[in-house]
């Protein structure tokens, strides 16, 4: 069967600016979390630091030329917030500024379109030291920060992302596993709830800006749980708490419906946890926005007498990284109806991430990981239930694969390679894999034979 894609369908890849840039000393760039949060030992496996990474800060015209060779249509990239203003607020960087108008131009020139993500979790590490995201003057901070960047590149950026994935700030300041490294789940919530009320405010300051071509948005990732054994108890409890209480439901209810829902509501009175509000915080939150970006990898089974037993084989030493959750690309097709028929999403929806990752032990060669072919049969079944999706009506407008380089994975450093071109992180050099060539062949097709 052949599965042909709509007309103007966009394809892209993705990348985030700590992943793949490096040069993180270099031309005035600040401190940010993750660059702090590195060093700490055991933090990030192997002890690896996103001071290089791809090094896509001096390589950039290597990278575009890798996307226009590719045919890719649209990159999804995000700018450094330290690298534009160093402490997070006040002076701005003009070497960073320049960085990202060179590779802005050099996309534009060779026919790809930027889609651009203000923040992707690299906070300045000045303001984290005045509270972060925990504070709420980090609402006025971010709206000075996005200023900046709709001053300088509202005019040669049409896609915009206030947010990639939220819920990383909960895992930094919750959970203790990303940056900045805290476990303090009242301190996440009120953070969660700061950041949402800064997309609505960065919404408002681009609609003042009057970009009569430019679309900004917000990416939520979503993880959707379903009890392993419907009835369950223990199964459901876990389904319901990793959809509404430490998931998706956290961040699409209040905006797209409005407040938080009523579990979460439940939850926060029962435990403590209500984040401090001011008059009018949920109405701008839901600022209306232009497009949805759906962050997308798996579904979730919860069974609690696996989640003990996968435990159990972690606390003896086995498991953990090598122990591979089940795919459930299938679960894209129910995420896209929920979001259309749950949380009345009407604006355009973009697959923002979506990929396949590739377990690098440092004990095979190169050419083992050229050969993906997990990756392109993991592809092909997402793109079938997408395609289903839009058959069924639903306004899905493009697809960003995650990612173009194997790059910088934040805690476990390059232990997971999710790029459809090789990165050898000795050398730098990138060589594209199987999977770049089958991508190549279903762009240049708008579909694939499946």
């Amino acid at each position: 069967m052949k599965y042909e894609f709509p007309d103007n369908f966009i394809w892209g890849v993705a990348t985030a600016a700590q992943q793949v840039e490096g040069a993180a000393f270099e031309d005035g760039r600040g401190l940010s979390i993750w660059d702090v949060f590195a060093r700490i030992p055991g933090k990030v496996k192997d002890g690896q630091v996103p001071d290089v990474t791809c090094d896509q800060y001096h390589r950039y015209e290597e990278d575009v030329k890798l996307m226009k060779d590719l045919g890719i249509k649209s990159y999804r990239f995000s700018f450094s917030w330290p690298r534009i203003l160093p402490d997070g607020t006040g002076k701005v960087n003009q070497a960073g500024v320049d960085y990202y108008r060179r590779l802005i131009r050099c996309l534009k020139e060779n026919g790809i379109e930027p889609n651009a993500t203000m923040y992707h979790w690299d906070l300045p590490w000045q303001l984290q030291l005045k509270g972060g995201w925990g504070n709420r003057e980090s609402i006025r901070w971010f709206t000075e920060y996005a200023k900046v960047l709709l001053d300088n590149f509202g005019s040669e950026v049409n896609l915009w992302v206030t947010f990639n994935e939220p819920i990383a700030t909960y895992v930094g300041y919750g959970m203790g596993t990303f940056a900045p490294g805290l476990t303090d789940e009242k301190y996440a919530r009120q953070a969660l709830h700061n950041l949402l009320v800064a997309h609505g405010e960065a919404v408002k300051l681009f609609r003042s800006c009057r970009l009569p071509d430019a679309k900004i948005g917000i990416v939520v990732d979503i993880w959707k749980h379903r009890a392993g054994r419907p009835g369950n108890e223990e199964d459901e409890a876990a389904a319901l708490k990793g959809n509404e209480i430490a998931g998706y439901g956290w961040f699409l209810h209040p905006l797209f419906l409005g407040g938080y829902s009523e579990e979460l509501t439940k939850y926060y009175t029962e435990n403590g946890l209500t984040p401090a509000a001011e008059p009018g915080d949920f109405e701008t939150i839901k600022e209306p926005i232009d497009f949805y970006g759906l962050n997308f990898y798996n579904g979730i089974v919860d069974n609690a007498e696996e989640a003990r037993r996968r435990a159990e084989k972690r606390q003896a030493g086995g498991g953990n990284y090598q122990d591979k959750p089940e795919q459930h690309p299938e679960a894209i097709y129910e995420v896209m109806h929920m979001l259309v028929e749950k949380y009345h999403v009407s604006v355009p929806i973009y697959v923002t991430e979506n990929g396949a990752l590739q377990l690098d032990f440092g004990d095979r060669p190169k050419e083992y990981f050229l050969d993906d072919p997990d990756r392109v049969a993991y592809l092909k079944e997402v793109f079938r239930w997408l395609h289903k999706a839009i058959a069924d009506g639903i306004d899905i407008r493009g697809y960003y694969l995650w990612s173009l380089l194997d790059n910088f994975e934040w805690n476990v450093g390059t232990f997971m390679r999710y790029g459809i071109c090789y990165t050898d992180f000795r050398t730098l050099e990138r060589t594209y894999k199987n999977s770049a060539l089958w991508y190549r062949q279903v762009i240049g097709d708008n579909g694939f034979e499946g």
